[in-house]
């Protein structure tokens, strides 16, 4: 059975080995090439995404409360019935 202290030297040179050989390298190139292709991107981040969605959401009911309002006036003009206000949201 190996030692812990082979084991290390082991694991020491295997680390200097893929430290220094062309994988390490092509890694690092292809790293840089795909950030410079995302950086030319119009990319959001998860967090902005969810806060757009959220505020889209937010909009959308305000919106559909707003046709529901605007039809009611429309109803109440078009009926001549002026005595139920229509109270804002």
């Amino acid at each position: 059975m190996p030692t812990p202290r082979i084991l290390d030297d082991l694991s020491a040179r295997l680390s200097e080995l893929l430290a220094t050989s062309p994988a390490r390298d092509i890694e690092k190139n292809a790293r840089a090439l795909m950030g410079s292709v995302f950086s030319r991107l119009d990319l959001v981040t998860r967090e902005e995404f969810d806060v757009q969605s959220e505020l889209l959401a937010r909009t959308r009911a305000r919106l559909e409360a707003l046709e529901a309002r605007v039809a009611q006036l429309e109803r109440q003009l078009a009926g001549g019935d002026d005595a139920t206000p229509v109270e804002p949201d």
